[in-house]
């Protein structure tokens, strides 16, 4: 949006470089590296930019600091306000100080304590307002009427979305093998600016955006299907209801595909990176390769580049996703075994647990909430294996010993 207020319907390959010589030296250079491994598991060749290398350990800095430095003094004077789900406020909040500009954040009171530490770690001041990012950014635009403030916002802006096109400068200057660029889509900001120096590339590159099944709506919009649209994702960063005016303009001329990725997806992906790259990338950060996993047919043998947006994930969501993808791999899993409640029944499972050189973690009995008779009872046992076959051999070893048994499983 322009001084005026008007939303701008374009944006040049001009814009994306003036931005990066604008704020070159004020944000990280990330590296652009290639994953053999990654490229096996997925069948293409994978390309990985770590802009959870940042200061604020993601990529919306950029376009933060370039919307900041083409501001007038009596903008800055004033101060800057936002909404966002937490690294747009972290990037405008940590280049604002350094400015010395005042920034205010309006956050959904859904945001990760995480992010909203890190903000007022880097200056920014916080309001939590609304359950979801709309209602955060309705309430940020009556007080930048208010407060005589500039709203700055995290993506429906050409400015802003220049700055984030810096990424896809960088990493075909670093990968020119690249072909395919997979990148997430929340109110479309990053896939803007990516897309526009994509296409104005020799040959053009293909962008492919990607959206969580549960916030579809750049989707919706662009292909004219209206999908439920709302729910709790692990890629809150990009679970946006209302994509922007300016962005869907830009996203019809640029996007070649928009695909969607559900939740256990994210959380295979965010769980990969750890195991084999050893980086912590958040939900909406994971999603690019989210969607070469689960659209293995789109990308096999392709040249393709995936942005790991950001890496503010909450160490205790993350610890869950982790161990939810051991259970998804057979290394972690919760039977439930009926028994007769008499001494030693236990003691003969145990035997069997010992046997096939199955860890036991947890044990809970039930004996009320059952529909077995008043003497028996249902015992959940959580168990660690090597992998998915011991524990098949294990349950086939019980079920041959006459004990009914299923094995609890993840959506």
């Amino acid at each position: 949006m322009n001084a005026t207020g008007t939303i701008e319907a374009h944006l040049e390959l001009a814009d994306v470089e003036a931005a990066a010589k604008r704020i070159a030296g004020a944000v990280v250079r990330t590296p652009t590296m290639h994953s053999k491994t990654l490229s096996r598991i997925t069948g293409a060749e994978i390309w990985l930019k770590f802009e959870n290398q940042q200061f604020t350990a993601a990529y919306k800095e950029r376009g933060a600091l370039n919307a900041l430095l083409l501001m007038d003094e009596a903008q800055r004077s004033r101060g800057v306000i936002t909404a966002s789900a937490g690294n747009h406020s972290q990037g405008l909040s940590y280049h604002g100080t350094r400015l010395g500009v005042p920034v205010t954040i309006i956050m959904p009171r859904t945001t990760p304590t995480v992010k909203v530490m890190q903000t007022e770690a880097v200056g920014g001041k916080v309001l939590l307002e609304g359950e979801t990012y709309d209602e955060a950014y309705a309430y940020a635009r009556s007080m930048e009427q208010q407060l005589g403030l500039t709203f700055v916002h995290p993506f429906d802006e050409p400015n802003v979305a220049a700055g984030q096109g810096t990424v896809a400068l960088e990493m075909l200057a670093d990968a020119p093998e690249i072909e395919t660029l997979v990148v997430p889509i929340g109110g479309g900001g990053l896939i803007s600016g990516m897309g526009t120096v994509a296409k104005a590339h020799v040959p053009p590159i293909e962008v492919i955006g990607v959206q969580p099944t549960l916030f579809p709506s750049m989707y919706s919009r662009i292909k004219g299907d209206v999908l439920p649209c709302g729910g709790d994702t692990l890629a809150e960063g990009i679970a946006v209801k209302e994509p922007g005016v300016f962005t869907s303009r830009i996203v019809r001329q640029v996007v070649d595909d928009i695909v969607l990725v559900r939740e256990s997806d994210l959380e295979n992906a965010v769980s990969l990176l750890l195991q084999i790259e050893k980086t912590v990338v958040e939900g909406a950060g994971a999603a690019g390769l989210a969607a070469v996993l689960a659209h293995p047919d789109r990308f096999a043998g392709k040249k393709v580049g995936l942005v790991l947006t950001g890496g503010n994930i909450d160490t205790r969501l993350l610890a869950n996703v982790l161990l939810r993808d051991l259970a998804r791999s057979g290394r972690l899993s919760r039977l439930r075994i009926s028994l007769q409640d008499r001494p030693g029944a236990l003691l003969k499972v145990m035997q069997e647990f010992e046997a096939h050189n199955v860890n036991i973690l947890e044990i809970n009995h039930q004996r009320i909430f059952t529909n077995l008779p008043a003497k028996g009872l249902v015992t959940d046992i959580e168990c660690e294996a090597r992998d998915r076959e011991q524990i098949d051999k294990l349950v086939a070893a019980l079920r041959k010993r006459g004990y009914t048994i299923n094995e609890v499983e993840l959506n």
